[in-house]
């Protein structure tokens, strides 16, 4: 698969307000600073989302339409700090229902800092994802922080932790590393989903 066109259709803070399109969508989360709107945009080829300098600006599910064909959803950072707590119920409320609701979800991509491994909040999300029956895609950020032999081994690391039948993509936003396995994965998890829907 590659990127061709991509629009913003819109950002809404409750589930019930998303696109009545029938098309699938692929939801991507991540810590606040595990750099998911530098890969947005590199995915994209183009400035979708908005690269802050403090983490947790994504404060909306925001959807984008992409290739005319299906949603790709930026859900809010988890982690941040600054935000008012009620606010931060509600939201983390709505993407739970969201994810736990929407029939059209395609799956999660889920981003983990190569770094330093699955956190708490991740291992949280990925029971959340896991309860909710939905497909997984994890990607280890940041690629180019760290030495091949760190990449492999962390490769293997979350994959047995978080139990995925695939190993994580590696990829690098700086370096360009794994763009096309990105791609390639997204377009196998909105292949699935459309395989079932057109069988149901």
């Amino acid at each position: 698969m590659e990127i061709k066109d991509v629009r913003f259709d819109r950002s809404v803070l409750r589930a019930n307000t998303i696109p009545k399109d029938v098309l699938p969508h692929l939801a991507v989360a991540g810590r606040s600073n595990v750099g998911k709107s530098s890969l947005l945009n590199w995915l994209c080829r183009r400035q979708i989302a908005r690269v802050a300098k403090a983490p947790g600006k994504t404060r909306m599910l925001n959807f984008f339409l992409v290739n005319r064909n299906f949603f790709l959803v930026d859900l809010p950072g988890y982690g941040y700090a600054k935000v008012h707590k009620a606010l931060r119920v509600q939201w983390n409320a709505e993407v739970a229902r969201y994810l736990a609701s929407e029939e059209r979800l395609a799956g999660i991509m889920t981003l983990i800092d190569i770094r330093h491994g699955p956190s708490k909040l991740d291992l949280e999300l990925q029971r959340m994802v896991l309860e909710a029956g939905r497909e997984r895609l994890v990607v280890l950020t940041k690629a180019d922080k760290v030495g091949r032999a760190h990449r492999r081994q962390m490769q293997r690391d979350v994959q047995h932790a978080l139990g995925v039948a695939t190993p994580p993509v590696i990829v690098s936003v700086t370096s360009g590393e794994g763009r096309k396995e990105l791609l390639d994965s997204m377009e196998r998890v909105l292949t699935l989903w459309r395989e079932r829907h057109q069988g149901a």
